[in-house]
């Protein structure tokens, strides 16, 4: 039955390994981990609650199974096909901790929703080798992914808690106090089986589709344009119904020089805030009569009158997204201009001398023609025996 020699002391372990394999069948495919547990989520996990394992890729075994992988020699990375026979479901996933009980096996809640498994539902877990991945096409299942800043830095984080991905699975990670469910639409190389390929040490290009629920902006022509012929909407677009900018925000009442706040305060206050009052007279309304009561106050508390901005400008609120550059330009004052601002300043004002009506320049009397009456045009010429005057007298008369 045994061959001579079989019990040798000095028999090598190569020795040994190569009759296991003999025995076994040369060439024979490689026998594969395959073990059925009951499934539970990560929540129930004895000890503190992990967000790496909640919101993970990888599920938790118990003891035994890492026994029987290393005598099964499979390799790192070690990669599971997850089987629900009942529904015909079937994900992948790896493996982060051997301390599950035995005949137990933990996995994340989004991962037993794909497999469309209840809590302590039977599984079948079988090992298996994926390709690494290339390329992955993501899907958000709501459209507040896209408030998210960096998409690419906190994906990058959250896939190191997977080990392989899935055609169809909707998987979620965590990211600033909140849960985003992201489904995978498409993965490469394509050959990979059922779609499924190994996120571990390789260069994964990510693309992203609409998340669900997105609805592209409606592009609106800020500018008025003619209308067509047809009636309707113009040609070139929606025609702005609040005119400029400036008039949908009512700049007129925010610019720094504006005072309708003050303006309407003190409108307001004067429209017949007080009660009305009769010209004869009236009596004060009779207090009614009350009971006090032990320990209680019988004025009633007067609320505190909201104060309001009065005086400025009212402040500028714009909706998200929006930007104004409407407020008056003051120019920057160069250092030649502040100097010449003082010297004018400087300067003595109003340096002309008054004058008076009674020192005023005295009037020229002008005759009936027109012309200026002169002092020397009623004198006599030189040599003629006429006084001054002009006149002459009887013994100048000739006889």
């Amino acid at each position: 039955m045994f061959s001579a020699g079989y019990y040798q002391e000095d028999e090598t372990p190569a020795g040994i390994f190569q009759r296991s394999m003999l025995r076994r069948g040369a060439g024979g495919p490689p026998r594969r981990f395959d073990e059925y547990y009951r499934c539970y989520p990560t929540v129930m996990l004895p000890g503190p609650e992990r967000e790496n394992v909640s919101h993970g890729g990888k599920v938790i075994m118990p003891p035994s199974a890492l026994d029987k992988l290393t005598r099964l020699h499979i390799t790192y990375p070690m990669l599971f096909e997850l089987i629900n026979g009942a529904a015909d479901k079937m994900t992948h996933a790896g493996v982060l901790e051997f301390i599950a009980e035995e005949g137990r096996i933990y996995l994340p809640y989004w991962m037993m929703q794909t497999l469309a498994v209840d809590t302590g539902g039977l599984l079948q877990i079988m090992s298996t080798d994926l390709p690494s991945g290339s390329f992955i096409k993501l899907q958000a299942q709501s459209t507040n992914f896209l408030e998210i800043s960096d998409p690419k830095a906190v994906l990058e984080n959250a896939f190191r808690n997977f080990s392989c991905l899935t055609k169809g699975d909707i998987f979620t990670f965590a990211y600033n106090d909140q849960t985003f469910e992201m489904a995978v639409l498409e993965t490469k190389p394509s050959t990979a089986k059922n779609g499924a390929i190994s996120v571990l040490e390789t260069d994964l290009e990510v693309d992203f589709a609409p998340p669900v629920g997105y609805e592209e902006p409606k592009r609106v022509s800020g500018t008025s344009t003619p209308r067509s012929g047809a009636g309707g909407l113009p040609s070139g677009g929606m025609v702005h119904n609040a005119g400029t900018m400036a008039q949908a925000i009512n700049y007129a009442s925010i610019a720094p020089q504006s005072n309708t706040a003050a303006a309407g305060a003190r409108a307001v206050s004067s429209h017949f805030l007080s009660e009305g009052h009769k010209l004869k007279g009236s009596r004060a309304p009779t207090p009614k009569a009350s009971t006090p009561v032990a320990g209680a106050s019988t004025n009633l508390p007067q609320p505190a009158a909201p104060r309001s901005r009065t005086n400025g400008p009212q402040p500028l609120r714009l909706p998200p997204g929006k930007l104004f550059f409407g407020y008056d330009i003051k120019p920057v004052k160069k250092n030649g201009e502040g100097n010449k601002e003082n010297e004018v300043d400087s300067k003595p004002h109003f340096q002309g001398q008054g004058q008076t009506l009674r020192g005023g320049t005295k009037k020229r009397p002008v005759d009936s023609d027109g012309e200026v009456k002169s002092k020397d045009k009623g004198k006599a010429p030189e040599g003629s025996g006429q006084k001054p005057g002009g006149g002459r007298t009887l013994r100048d008369t000739p006889r």
